[in-house]
C-alpha cells in the first residue's frame, strides 16, 4: 500500500510539473504570441527576425515564443500547431512555401489566432481572409527596379540570365516576373538566355553562374533575386577572369552594399527587413487590441546604386 501511494505521489507531482510548464507564459499574465521562421540560415531573414524581437524586448505585456521550420513545410505546420496548443493569441509567420499555407491559415482561424504572414505573400492577386494579414513588399516592383537599372547600364541591349530563388516562393516568382515584364515592355533588344534557381544560396549562385559562363560567351548581365546569389555570381565571374558582366541583387545586405562601393556589384534593391519585422509586430499588437486594419501592410522597395549608396551604408 505504501509503495502504491508513493508511486501515485510521484505521478501526481510529475503531472503537476508538466502542467505548470505548459502554463508558464499564461501564469505570467502576459499575452502569448509566436514567430514561426521559415529557416534560420538566411542572413536577411535574421535581420527581420531581430527587428520583430526588438519590438517586444523587456515587454511587460507580451511574451514571444519562437520556432524554426528548417525550410520544411511539414515541420513548420507542426511548429504552428504546437504554438496554438501552447495558447498563442497571435502569430507572425515567414512561410516556407507560400503555396502550402492553407492548413496553417485554417488552423489559426479555427483557433481564433490572429495571423500575420511576413515577407512572403500567400495571397498574391487576392486579399487575406478575415483575421489574417500580410506585411511585406511587392516583389514585382523589386524585379522592375532592378531591371530598369541593369538595362540602363547595359545600354538597352545584350544577353542576360536570371538567378532565381526557391521556385515555390512568391518572392522568386514575382521578382523574376518583374524582370521579364520590364524587358518585354521596354527593352526588346535585351535577350534572356536562361533562368535557373540558386535557392537563395551563395554557393548555388556560384555553381549556376559557372555553368552560364561556359555556355554563354556573350553574357552581359545577371539579374539575381537576392544578394546572396548575386555575391555568388560575382565570385564565379571574378574567378573566371571574365570582364564586363553586370550583376544586380536584391535585399540590400551589408556585403552587397560594400560590393557596390567597391565597384563589383551594379545595384541592389533594398528590402526593408527592419520595416517588415517591426511592421508585423505592430500589426499583431494593433489587431490584438481590436483595431480595424488594412489586410496588407506594404513596405516599399528602394533601388540602391552608387549614386545613393551613402544613405544605406
Amino acid at each position: 500500500m505504501k509503495k502504491t501511494l508513493c508511486v501515485l505521489v510521484v505521478v501526481l507531482l510529475a503531472s503537476t510539473a508538466l502542467f505548470a510548464a505548459g502554463k508558464k507564459d499564461a501564469g505570467s499574465g502576459k499575452i502569448l504570441i509566436g514567430f514561426a521562421r521559415s529557416e534560420s540560415n538566411d542572413t536577411w531573414l535574421s535581420y527581420l527576425h531581430d527587428a520583430f524581437a526588438a519590438q517586444f524586448k523587456d515587454s511587460t505585456e507580451y511574451e514571444v515564443i519562437w520556432s524554426d521550420g528548417q525550410n520544411d513545410v511539414t515541420r513548420q505546420q507542426d511548429n504552428v500547431n504546437a504554438m496554438i496548443s501552447q495558447g498563442v493569441k497571435a502569430l507572425a509567420i515567414v512561410p516556407v512555401d507560400t503555396s502550402a499555407m492553407v492548413p496553417i491559415t485554417k488552423a489559426c482561424q479555427d483557433a481564433g489566432v490572429i495571423l500575420v504572414y511576413v515577407n512572403r505573400n500567400p495571397f498574391v492577386g487576392t486579399q487575406p481572409p478575415a483575421g489574417v494579414y500580410y506585411c511585406g513588399s511587392d516583389s514585382i516592383i523589386a524585379g522592375q527596379l532592378q531591371m530598369e537599372e541593369l538595362a540602363k547600364l547595359m545600354g538597352g541591349e545584350g544577353e542576360l540570365c536570371i538567378l532565381m530563388g526557391q521556385l515555390n516562393q512568391e518572392a522568386a516568382q514575382d521578382r523574376t516576373r518583374g524582370v521579364k515584364e520590364t524587358i518585354a515592355k521596354k527593352f526588346p533588344k535585351i535577350k534572356i538566355l536562361n533562368e535557373a534557381t540558386g535557392n537563395w544560396m551563395r554557393n548555388e549562385g556560384v555553381n549556376v553562374t559557372e555553368n552560364w559562363l561556359t555556355a554563354y560567351p556573350n553574357l552581359k548581365a545577371i539579374a539575381s533575386n537576392n544578394d546572396e546569389m548575386a555575391m555568388g555570381a560575382l565570385v564565379a565571374i571574378e574567378s573566371s577572369g571574365r570582364k564586363g558582366i553586370i550583376v544586380g541583387g536584391t535585399d540590400g545586405n551589408p556585403d552587397a552594399l560594400q560590393a557596390i562601393r567597391d565597384g563589383r556589384l551594379a545595384c541592389t534593391v533594398f528590402q526593408d527587413a527592419k520595416g517588415q519585422g517591426a511592421g508585423a509586430a505592430d500589426y499583431l499588437r494593433r489587431a490584438l487590441k481590436g483595431e480595424k486594419l488594412q489586410p496588407i501592410n506594404w513596405i516599399p522597395y528602394v533601388l540602391i546604386n552608387k549614386d545613393n549608396l551613402s544613405q544605406y551604408l
